[in-house]
């Protein structure tokens, strides 16, 4: 086998055409084979095999820099980078990243979970280059739905004012663009990637620029015969008015064409876009038939069928959200559905079948979903705003500006909110509370299981008085029984669900199930621990809180987030501010980003444990003194 032949890029640079597309057809049996049992993001890693052999066979990494926008395209680039016999580890804790790692390899030279930084990233790489004096090139590999962020293009804005020599490769696996044109777009394209149109037009441009501006009506007609023929033989017009010197379509499963429009493109001056169309899945007949189910695979699968190896259980809060809605959205048609590009991943693909006229993709537009959900809400509909913890970052300035200034009802589902396992730092949501609690006009709160979440949204769809926020983790349900009816909440209520004179431990979301494990323990050494759902993160239940210091009781505050700026920082703000004397502890997340692996070991690595709990109610308790004759 070639695959067994290749330890970096340099192997691959005496390989033929032909030897290259074996070693493609081996790469996709190898990751079918590998995320067969790690799971990891498998469609569109297939579709970008010839393109990630093409680059590494004309470039020479890590000298030349290749830049991959979220990263999570990037498997047959570590493949090729000395990696393959890592794969079994892959997504696991110390094992391989499924995304772009520095610490690595020296051949990943940018890291990102997010989509729409790639751009940016080359350019800062294209100036810094520049500004050292050095030769290498810079390449950029961005998909088609990527391209979509506000941030890329800005970026292409800059990158066309600069005109600094640098590769955007343009990865297209939607095939939305072609079926639009039609035949006429592809017998463009390769007029436009011929090596002698591109001396025609460069010839052309020399002769129309030797024309003398004697005349405005002889200078606006130069202009315009230049620009009409590249509206005429030039399909990425877009680009061209960028700034950026187009090239394509090209397919992106061809090996041949893929090298000789590389070659082009890095003869060029100035930065240039290669528009690659390739096959989300390709090779791999379940894959190519629903690319997106199989864009992230997060369970075990069987090859032959592509059938999922899930574990039976539970729902996941995601699916309960997605079928909560759909029941209210029955009776309340104000209410609609927002998303960046995550359907599916946010349990609305039900909701979208029920009600298309009211599910809004925005594709991945973060800050544009909130200030639309902003505009939605001031017209008096109600929109939910379906988005993941980490993703909910991009839109900070929206959340504050547009809508919690102006103290509009949007509701905010927050998805994946704590530990999300394999995907790891790029993804942990364990930062929304400390941006968002602080906020004037928020409400934001956490269920302890499923029902309350249903009941949560009951509350969150009843509330009129602003933006309201609901996380919810990315983990099964417990299994408790669902009311046919969710009742409301009262805002900033906690719960008191174990009784207890020892100490007390406030606990949030899921770090409620350790809390009783913890106390079980406890109880066995006789020492009785009070255990609150501490559901309301903003407002605080003032009430209980008071009641506890006055009670003299000590408290442990635990939470699977951030612990500066989380819940128990808010506690303490809390008794500082009124000057209340208060025994408090913290256990959360550490000031240090948690890598990728299970969830159970995440929360192990940051203490999150029932042991560590036991140990703090013990190191808490009052110690006995003694007298010099004995015990007092």
């Amino acid at each position: 086998m070639l695959l067994e032949q290749i330890d970096g890029p340099k192997d691959l640079k005496t390989l033929t055409i032909p030897e290259l597309e074996q070693l493609a057809e081996e790469i996709r049996r190898f990751l079918i084979e590998k995320l067969s049992v790690t799971g990891g993001h498998l469609a569109p890693n297939l579709g970008v095999v010839e393109l990630t052999l093409a680059m590494h066979y004309l470039f020479d990494s890590p000298k030349d820099k290749f830049i991959f926008d979220v990263g999570h395209q990037s498997y047959v680039h570590k493949i090729l980078t000395g990696r393959k016999d890592r794969f079994d580890t892959l997504r696991k804790y110390k094992g391989m990243c499924g995304f772009v790692k520095r610490a690595e390899s020296e051949h990943d030279v940018w890291e990102a979970g997010h989509s729409s930084t790639s751009l940016s990233a080359a350019m800062g790489m294209a100036l810094a280059r520049d500004l050292k004096g050095e030769s290498n090139e810079v390449i950029a590999v961005i998909g088609d739905g990527a391209l979509t962020g506000g941030m890329a293009l800005e970026a292409l804005n800059h990158i066309g004012h600069e005109k600094k020599k640098m590769m955007v490769i343009l990865n297209d696996n939607e095939m939305s663009i072609a079926p639009n044109v039609g035949a006429m777009h592809h017998y463009l394209g390769k007029i436009r990637t011929d090596r002698h149109y591109q001396k025609a037009k460069e010839e052309l441009n020399q002769l129309l620029n030797k024309i003398p501006a004697i005349g405005g009506k002889l200078a606006k007609t130069a202009e315009r015969l230049k620009d009409s023929i590249k509206y005429l033989l030039v399909s990425g017009i877009l680009f061209e008015q960028f700034g950026l010197t187009y090239f394509g379509p090209v397919d992106g499963h061809d090996l041949g064409q893929l090298i000789d429009v590389m070659e082009q493109a890095r003869n060029a001056t100035g930065p240039v876009l290669i528009h690659v169309i390739t096959v989300k899945g390709k090779g791999y007949s379940p894959a190519e038939a629903d690319s997106h189910k199989w864009h992230g695979v997060s369970s075990p699968y069987k090859i032959e069928s592509g059938q999922m190896l899930k574990a039976v259980g539970p729902p996941m809060y995601t699916e309960v959200f997605g079928n909560t809605l759909i029941e209210m959205a029955e009776r309340d048609k104000r209410i609609v559905a927002v998303t960046p590009a995550m359907p599916s991943g946010s349990g609305l693909v039900k909701f979208a079948e029920r009600f298309p006229d009211r599910m809004i993709d925005v594709g991945i537009a973060e800050q544009h979903a909130a200030t639309m959900c902003a505009a939605l809400a001031m017209e008096g509909l109600k929109p939910v705003y379906a988005v993941y913890s980490t993703f909910l970052q991009r839109a900070y300035d929206q959340v504050v500006h547009d809508i919690c200034r102006q103290n509009l009802n949007v509701v905010f589902a927050i998805d994946r909110a704590g530990f999300v396992g394999p995907d790891g730092e790029t993804h942990q949501g364990v930062y929304d509370i400390a941006y968002l609690r602080h906020i004037p006009n928020m409400v934001l709160m956490m269920p302890k299981d499923e029902n309350e979440l249903r009941r949560m949204m009951r509350t969150a769809l009843d509330y009129e008085s602003g933006p309201i926020g609901i996380r919810y983790p990315r983990i099964n349900g417990l299994g408790v029984e669902i009311d046919p009816e969710p009742l409301p909440i009262p805002i900033g209520s906690w719960e008191t669900v174990r009784d207890g004179d020892s100490a007390a431990i406030l606990a949030l979301g899921p770090m409620l199930e350790v809390a009783e494990e913890a106390a079980e323990q406890l109880k066995r050494e006789g020492i009785n621990v009070r255990i609150i759902n501490a559901r309301f993160i903003k407002p605080l239940d003032e009430t209980m809180l008071r009641q506890l210091a006055q009670e003299g009781l000590r408290m442990i505050v635990l939470e699977e987030t951030a612990e500066l700026g989380g819940l128990g920082s808010s506690i303490l703000e809390f008794y500082s501010l009124h000057g209340i004397s208060a025994s408090v502890r913290i256990i959360g997340i550490p000031d240090l980003f948690i890598e990728h692996g299970s969830i159970k070991e995440q929360r192990q690595e940051a203490g999150l444990t029932v042991e560590r709990v036991v140990n703090e109610v013990m190191a808490m308790r009052p110690r006995v003194r003694k007298s010099a004759s004995g015990p007092a």
